[in-house]
């Protein structure tokens, strides 16, 4: 169902790789509600996804960048005003990337090389993102900037590796970017922490089918999908929030609250 929310807004969606990538399923939900977008992502991920096929179901056109590159992005948002005949609404940064997870390096033997990278791409993106439009001033007044997160970034998932550490570095940037952009341009910074969900990335991560499980469990609606996850951010977009910032907003079914539910401990007693 259309309620006309992003009507006449535009923006910029990273990070749709496939059908089942959150920013694929947010940029189905942000047309459906009658906005308008660039599609973005670095060179290497379009060769892995289907970027083409989105672009053609929601009339947008792509723009490659690679995230970590200042005079990349510099590009994507000078050509996607131009593209879309304005300042930008919306911004969905949906970007994570562990070659240590990747590559099966335990936390405590990390190659610091790859972690470093995986910050790079996972969160110092995040800053360069919004320096770039900053800059530029290059977002409308009550406009509206969110970015995927995961609540590891909190608790530890030991399984989660230096995927973990980008997280909680992701929400600070988005905490004390946030303060700015917010003071100086009247623009909205959030990021949303979601249940684990079955995508190319969180699929990489190792024992990823018991985080889901588990989570189904704990949670009394039980794990939140990437189509809620997408409709949540389109709520971020609207102007219905517009006085919600830097926060870190759980999408998660109420997993971020709960201690322990009946049904994880009927599956230890039945154990025993």
């Amino acid at each position: 169902m259309s309620y006309n929310l992003l009507k006449g807004k535009r923006g910029i969606i990273f990070g749709a790789l496939d059908e089942n990538s959150i920013a694929w399923k947010t940029a189905v939900r942000v047309h459906e509600e009658g906005g308008v977008f660039v599609l973005t992502n670095a060179p290497v991920a379009m060769r892995m996804g289907q970027i083409n096929e989105l672009a053609e179901k929601t009339g947008s056109q792509i723009i490659p960048a690679d995230a970590t590159s200042e005079e990349d992005l510099q590009n994507l948002v000078e050509k996607s005003m131009e593209i879309l005949g304005g300042k930008i609404d919306f911004v969905l940064h949906s970007i994570g990337m562990s070659i240590n997870v990747r590559k099966g390096k335990h936390y405590t033997d990390q190659n610091y090389a790859w972690t470093q990278k995986g910050t790079d791409v996972s969160a110092m993106s995040f800053h360069k993102v919004m320096q770039t439009l900053y800059k530029a001033d290059a977002m409308n007044e009550w406009g509206s900037i969110v970015a995927l997160t995961y609540m590891a970034a909190q608790r530890v998932f030991p399984d989660y590796n230096d995927m973990a550490d980008n997280k909680a570095y992701l929400e600070s940037i988005a905490r004390s970017f946030g303060y700015f952009f917010g003071r100086d341009k009247n623009v909205r910074v959030n990021t949303i922490s979601q249940s684990p969900t079955p995508t190319t990335a969180g699929s990489g991560v190792k024992g990823f089918d018991g985080f889901i499980a588990y989570a189904e469990k704990m949670s009394p609606l039980g794990n939140a999908t990437a189509m809620d996850c997408a409709n949540y951010t389109i709520t971020l977009f609207s102007d219905l929030t517009k006085r919600v910032t830097l926060q870190n907003l759980y999408n998660d079914g109420g997993f971020s609250n709960m201690g322990v539910s009946d049904a994880v401990i009927d599956t230890f007693v039945e154990n025993q």
